[in-house]
């Protein structure tokens, strides 16, 4: 019998709402990165990357409704440039290179954690300014790899896939074979069992798009490579969003989207994903 905790709903019930929830949502997702245009995918993307902030400023202990706003509206004016620079191979490379050098802080942060609290725990500034750092840059990323021509769209697609594919797989592997925990202070749920089978999942599902992408074969082995490269950095992405909550004292960054909680809480893997697939992909000839 599953443990189920006081005031929680059943494990059952609450997978019966996440699989409703997603098979509305998916759809449209689909449709929205195949038939938008990059202009309007992208005005899409600001209000998905709105409410993420509206959510973070929860997160960041921000004191008000109106500090609350304040924060929200300048991630939005912040996409502006952002989306200038993603126009150019050099400016998406300027954007997104340094964010690999966040995410690699926030991978000590989750390893250290809860000792690593004492780096931002205490401070609104740095909290707002790792918001601005999960959320903008890979907006930007999604930007840069939807104009990348004809195979844009569908690399979006194969992102979502990977990611999709991956927590399935973490999920029902780490329910069967669960044992020994991932980072038992950030994310007690998560296990290292899940994560190798998330990770057989991506292998196979990036050896199956080598065969159904025009990936030329020279690059077909990196083209693996950055696909797992990417999985493991979605999974961070879920990670430093847990670690937020539980620093803040909340289970679920929202309530928007029944079964799944918050929209940051469903956006938290591509957040740390994104750039990383981007930066690998977008340099290739497919």
């Amino acid at each position: 019998m599953s443990h189920v905790e006081p005031g929680n709903p059943p494990v059952e019930s609450s997978l019966r709402q996440r699989i409703v929830t997603a098979s509305l949502l998916a759809p449209a997702v689909v449709a929205a990165v195949l038939l938008l245009p990059t202009t309007l995918f992208g005005g899409g993307m600001a209000v998905i990357v709105g409410l993420g902030a509206w959510e973070w400023s929860r997160l960041a202990r921000l004191s008000s409704d109106n500090c609350r706003w304040l924060f929200t509206l300048l991630v939005m004016l912040s996409l502006i440039p952002v989306w200038f620079l993603m126009q150019y191979e050099e400016g998406a490379v300027l954007l997104l290179l340094p964010t690999l050098v966040w995410w690699s802080l926030a991978a000590v942060w989750v390893a250290r954690y809860p000792a690593s609290a004492s780096k931002w725990s205490r401070s609104a500034g740095r909290r707002i300014a790792i918001g601005f750092m999960i959320l903008v840059p890979a907006w930007g990323a999604l930007i840069a790899l939807h104009r990348h021509g004809e195979q844009g769209p569908w690399l979006i697609l194969l992102l979502m896939l990977l990611i999709w594919g991956a927590d399935s797989g973490a999920y029902f592997a780490g329910r069967k074979w669960g044992r020994d925990k991932l980072a038992p202070q950030v994310s007690p749920g998560k296990s290292w069992q899940g994560l190798w089978g998330g990770m057989a999942v991506a292998l196979s599902l990036a050896v199956l798009l080598t065969a159904l992408f025009p990936i030329h074969v020279k690059y077909q082995i990196y083209f693996i490579v950055i696909c797992n490269i990417t999985v493991i950095f979605s999974v961070l992405g879920d990670l430093v969003e847990s670690m937020f909550k539980r620093d803040a004292g909340v289970k679920d960054s929202g309530s928007l989207l029944p079964g799944h909680g918050g929209v940051l809480d469903r956006i938290d893997s591509i957040t740390a994903a994104a750039p990383v697939f981007a930066l690998g992909t977008l340099g290739v000839c497919l």
